[in-house]
């Protein structure tokens, strides 16, 4: 079993930065792929990055390629997702997940998932 804590959402302007981290707990994260989503009010949740168990390849929706990162520290059993530039389009609860059996794209290949961080992104 594995618990995922996210943190380090807020509020910020458009064109700020923001970076969010995902605690894990377990002993075994490294051999988890693990990946960020959103949901924005009133729509579906949708995948945003992911990262492979040895942070060897990352994945990003086509919206936030270019601006996000996401990154892992296996020794310290966290994810990040940094943020920039961002745009009011942007807002949502992030939800970091992990344990991916099948499409990284799709919320059900996803065992794990932690309980979200609001960003809000003012314009």
């Amino acid at each position: 079993q594995v618990r995922l804590v996210e943190s380090g959402g807020g509020l910020v302007q458009a064109g700020g930065s923001l970076r969010l981290s995902c605690a894990a707990s377990g002993r075994t994260f490294s051999n988890y792929g693990m990946g960020w989503f959103r949901q924005a009010p009133g729509k579906e949740r949708e995948f945003v990055a992911a990262i492979t168990r040895s942070s060897g390849t990352t994945f990003y929706a086509d919206s936030v390629k270019g601006r996000f990162t996401i990154s892992r520290d296996n020794a310290k059993n966290t994810v990040f997702l940094q943020m920039n530039t961002l745009k009011p389009e942007d807002t949502a609860v992030y939800y970091c997940a992990g344990d991916i059996s099948g499409s990284i794209y799709y919320t059900g290949s996803y065992n794990y998932w932690g309980q979200g961080t609001q960003v809000t992104v003012s314009s």
